[in-house]
This record gives structure tokens, sequence and C-alpha cells, in this order.
């Protein structure tokens, strides 16, 4: 009762969430060999910005993340990591007014603040990119032609990329990428294009396969003359060991 209370005069108080301290989500979709990072521009202003938010006093810093990603996808349950931590004087303060063009904002936003880096993974085909009360569009950008961003929201993304890299080999990275079914061309093609380098067909399915994560079904998908691949899904049982475990993917 006494911490019910306590939330309840946080909130009749106006301090809700937690202050000095936010989440950037960097939120990447995948498509047809495509990597690209949803971005929204702020009212009144011209550079763009990583899908952020403020951590409520009454939610979990996971929590906070995935309210963010749900927000701006419309989408449950994507896969979430946090990969870094990101606090420097110089990254608010003086530098955030510049940015911003002259626009008046809240002194609290111009403290040093500490923000906490997530990536999200979804399908960019299914989403419906959605921004809020303070933004004027939110939508996709390819990775490698990223606009200009605001505060260190760059350093942010290549972090997050650079994580997400390595993380590749240790989890079970693609399962809110790709079709429900899926040939291994296009998981192949989903590393390839992820990693940013080219990968030895034939070592990739072999290795890929042995960690039990995928497994084929009884069904092909016609693509033309003579080109009939297998379809695989996702080994839910293994699939999910492997995020709570991590995996060996050396490729």
């Amino acid at each position: 009762m006494e911490n019910s209370n306590r939330f309840k005069d946080l909130i009749a108080s106006g301090h809700l969430y937690l202050q000095n301290i936010s989440i950037d989500n960097v939120i990447f979709g995948y498509h047809n060999k495509e990597l690209r990072v949803l971005l929204q521009r702020p009212q009144g202003i011209s550079m763009w910005a990583l899908s952020g938010g403020y951590i409520k006093r009454t939610e979990s810093i996971e929590d906070a993340a995935r309210r963010i990603a749900e927000e701006r996808t419309g989408l449950k349950n994507l896969f979430l990591k946090q990969f870094k931590a990101f606090g420097d004087p110089f990254r608010s303060g003086t530098k955030v007014s510049q940015e911003f063009e002259g626009k008046q904002v809240s002194n609290w936003t111009l403290d040093y603040f500490v923000t906490l880096g997530f990536y999200t993974l979804t399908e960019f085909e299914l989403v419906k990119p959605s921004g809020d009360f303070y933004t004027e569009e939110c939508t996709w950008w390819n990775i490698q032609s990223l606009p200009p961003l605001v505060l260190d929201h760059k350093v942010i993304v290549d972090a997050a990329m650079k994580a997400l890299r390595l993380h590749i080999y240790h989890y079970p990275i693609g399962y809110e990428l790709l079709s429900e079914k899926f040939t291994i061309p296009e998981i192949h093609a989903l590393y390839e294009t992820i990693l940013g380098k080219t990968l030895d067909s034939r070592n990739f399915t072999k290795k890929l396969l042995a960690t039990g994560i995928i497994k084929k079904t009884n069904k092909r998908r016609n693509i033309g003359p003579h080109r009939s691949p297998w379809l695989y899904v996702f080994d839910k049982v293994n699939y999910e060991n492997a995020l709570k475990e991590g995996m060996a993917l050396v490729i």
C-alpha cells in the first residue's frame, strides 16, 4: 500500500518518468536483402532521431524499451537486446540547443543524460511506422544512407550495428526478419546483408543446420523451371533455448 501511494504521489507531482536517463531503440527492419532503421523527425527541426523515450517509474528498463518498440511498429514480442549505455557531458546541453535550431526545450532535457541503447528486429514490410505527439515524420531509412541525426544518434546506430553483427553469431537472429517459411538462400542472404560480406553457401548451410535452430519442411517453393528449393522453419524449442543459452555459429 505504501509503495502504491508513493507512485500515485509521484505521478501527481509530474515525476512519472525517471529523470536524466532515457532509452534509444535502434529498430532494424529487413526485407529482400535490404536493412533499414526506423527514424523519426521531431516537430520543427530538420534532423532525425532514433525511436526513444523515457522510463516510467512503474516499469522495468526492458518493459520501457519494449513499449517504445510497440508504439513505433505496432508489433509485439519483437527481438529486443540491450547493447550499450551512452553517457557524456557533451551529448546534451549546448549541443542539443544548436541541433534543435533554437527551439525552446525543457531545462530537464538539457541536463546530463544517460541513454540505454537497445536494438529491435522486425520485417519492415509488416510495419506501419507510427510517431507520437512530438513527431512530424516517422519512416524507414536504408542503413547505408541515413539522414543527419541529432546528438550522438549516429554513434548509437553504429554501435548497434556492431553489436548486431557480433550477436548474430550467438543468437538465432532471423525469426522476426523472415517469413514463417523460408528457403536456405533467403536466410543466407539475410546473414550476408547484416554482416556486410559474402559467405560460402555450403559452409554456411552446414553450420546453420548443425545449430538445430531451423528444420526442413516437406514443402518446396516453386520459383521457376527446375527451381524448387525446400522450405524451412525455425524449430521453436531449439530457438527458445538458443535465445536463453546462446549458440555458436562460426561462419
